[in-house]
């Protein structure tokens, strides 16, 4: 029987966000309450609201500026900040401008297809058929990056942006309109759209002389999607828990999807983040003990774009249960070739990845900071095995000789990175784990053994590139999840970030030293915030430390007021106790504000907005009353001219 989706209670029932986590290790909340109590002497911050960890806390944690690093004095936000918005428009600040780019749909490569609503063989008439779709650009956009093609000047002007799209809203995508596309059937037509909407684009973009950015119709231009041809490298590649009926010998995998955050190395290839990928299958009954436990672990099955309806691929079966195995990796793209093949890097690890960062250290090992993006899930670092331009010199790649590990959060604001290693602890064949492939592959059952931390919903990472510094945003635990989440808040309406230094600052060490940057919500001591109040905002995801040390910090989720939004703040410069904190930018209503990249010169500044109008309400960014919503980039310049923020 086809099942019937309605759009306007789906969303309320999202299965990613539900809990798959059985670890018994000691949860955030636990850690962060002995933390606070020993941070509570260095400075008086707000009294926290009632029901914030005990009655008996007075002083909640706020950021304090550790001397010598950070900006010396200097304020780095030297915009007027803006209030909160319910507008089905983009606002920023004045002496800002935002112009809506390369929206979902735009002609990219091939026939340049127009972009026309809805699906032919979902009785739309003039809608644009699968192929149309992969030559335009993807829907739902994320994570950003920008690779300038030039030196100097002129590589702030003309350049690759390469964004994500992670995932589908059908009603739009097959009907154009705000209504369910599952009835009466789903047609081949209709899954190869989804399937080309998905991805990652390559687009060339240039500044024209009227200081317009506009697509260059490029051979460079790309599209990935969930049907490219790719290959998996590191210790998983070609593992019998990596072959499928189609590739028996497990090195030649189709497709990316639920594209979420990204990287970029320092040799100039992009990093797309393969996010919530379970729910793109059907689990048929039958499957043995072992495949049932491993699929339950990563909550595999649902079929949520009814792709397994035509796609044999997406139907897990009792013979051949693996393909879901071939998805949760990190993917590296080289934009600069457009007929290199991606390759999925399983020496990262298989997890929900948010994002990975990438920094470099002293020595020159290549590190990626990584958040596994569900409730009661871990934190995540690999550390190269050697000096990254050595090991390619060599013709090795950095991402697959190295060491994964997960972070443990002690309670005395300490950390220890534990090795997800084959043979060290408990990860022997005896537990499960015949080798490292299995280890990579079960990557969230060995970090469970090792008694790694349970965060809430830990998400984009980031690195101040002037000292360090590493950070992880945590989105909340209210939605759709156990009240009792892993937070100093218990239940966590708001969300957090948290922040730490790696020992002798350098991030290839095993430990850290960890504090609470700051508790999003209503500001001004409600609920635990320790934020002010005219800065008020919850649900931080997206974040990214610029060149000046400067954290934008973007939001998805529910707001204390007005719609998702992005905000500016200066870690080592305080308020009251609170960061400072200035919102830059409010999106329009049902999207979420994602992805960031900027021009080397920092004069440009691109942010995505990702589903408006997902449950109706907005027809941006034509904003005309009657268009099909769709996802977008968004362009920010100052009016004259200067770095973006100061």
């Amino acid at each position: 029987m086809t099942q019937t989706i309605d759009p306007h209670t789906a969303a309320d029932a999202d299965p990613d966000d539900l809990p798959s986590n059985p670890s018994s290790a000691p949860a955030f909340a636990d850690v962060a309450r002995a933390r606070v109590s020993r941070r509570s002497v260095l400075a008086g911050g707000m009294v926290a609201a009632a029901g914030f960890l005990t009655s008996s806390l007075v002083n909640p944690p706020v950021a304090v500026a550790t001397p010598g690093r950070g900006s010396a004095g200097r304020p780095l936000l030297g915009f007027r900040p803006i209030p909160p918005s319910t507008a089905d428009e983009v606002v920023v600040p004045r002496g800002y401008r935002a112009r809506p780019f390369i929206p979902w749909g735009t002609p990219l490569l091939g026939r340049y297809p127009e972009f026309r609503p809805g699906t032919p063989s979902a009785g739309v008439p003039g809608g644009n058929t699968a192929e149309d779709q992969a030559q335009q650009v993807g829907m739902h956009h994320d994570g950003m990056t920008y690779f300038p093609l030039h030196a100097g000047r002129k590589g702030s002007e003309h350049g690759l942006l390469v964004l994500n799209h992670e995932y589908t809203d059908e009603f739009y995508l097959q009907t154009g309109a705000y209504q369910s596309p599952y009835a009466p059937t789903y047609t081949a037509e209709m899954v190869r759209k989804s399937q080309n909407a998905h991805g990652v684009s390559v687009v060339e973009i240039e500044k024209k002389r009227s200081g317009e950015w506009a697509l260059v119709r490029s051979r460079r231009n790309r599209r990935i999607t969930a049907n490219t041809e790719m290959e998996l490298a590191g210790p998983a590649a070609g593992h019998e828990l990596v072959r499928t009926a189609a590739d028996p010998q497990g090195r030649r995998p189709l497709g990316t999807i639920n594209n979420c955050g990204n990287g970029e190395t320092p040799w100039g290839t992009y990093l797309t983040c393969e996010e919530n990928f379970n729910g793109y299958f059907r689990v048929d009954p039958g499957q043995n003990e072992e495949n049932s436990e491993l699929q339950g672990r990563y909550g595999v099955g649902g079929d949520r774009n009814r792709w397994a309806t035509q796609d044999p691929r997406f139907v897990v079966t009792p013979t051949d249960a693996n393909e879901p195995n071939r998805f949760g990796w990190v993917v590296e793209i080289d934009p600069f070739s457009p007929e290199s093949v991606p390759v999925k890097r399983t020496a990262l690890g298989r997890l929900k990845h948010e994002d990975a960062t990438v920094h470099v250290t002293k020595g020159g090992r290549v590190v990626v900071y990584m958040g596994d993006d569900q409730v009661f899930e871990y934190v995540y670092k690999f550390v190269s095995s050697g000096n990254w331009r050595s090991m390619r010199s060599r013709g090795k790649s950095p991402l697959d000789e190295g060491t994964l590990y997960v972070a443990r959060f002690d309670d005395d604001g300490t950390g220890t990175w534990l090795p997800l290693v084959h043979g060290q602890g408990p990860l022997t064949a005896a537990n499960g784990f015949a080798d490292q492939g299995e280890v990579l592959v079960k990557t969230r059952m060995a970090a469970d053994l090792l008694g790694a931390t349970p965060m809430d919903r830990p998400e984009w990472t980031a690195v101040d590139p002037r000292t360090g510094t590493v950070y992880v945003t945590l989105t909340n635990n209210d939605s759709r999840s156990e009240a009792n989440g892993p937070n100093p808040r218990t239940p966590n309406l708001w969300g957090h970030i948290v922040r730490w230094d790696e020992q002798g600052g350098d991030h290839a060490a095993t430990s850290f030293e960890w504090d609470l940057f700051l508790l999003a919500g209503p500001g001004d001591g409600v609920d635990g915030s320790t934020i002010k109040a005219e800065d008020s905002f919850g649900s931080p995801d997206g974040l990214w430390l610029d060149p000046d040390s400067r954290a934008w910090i973007q939001t998805d989720g529910t707001q204390p007021t007005g719609n998702n939004q992005m905000l500016a703040a200066d870690p080592y410069r305080t308020e009251g106790g609170a960061p400072e904190l200035r919102r830059f930018l409010t999106g329009v209503v049902g999207c979420e504000v994602t992805g960031i990249a900027m021009t080397p010169d920092q004069r440009t500044l691109f942010v995505n907005l990702q589903h408006p109008g997902e449950r109706g309400g907005s027809t941006w960014p034509q904003n005309d009353g009657l268009a099909t919503p769709r996802s977008a980039t968004v362009v920010v310049t100052r009016d004259d001219g200067g770095v973006i923020g100061t």
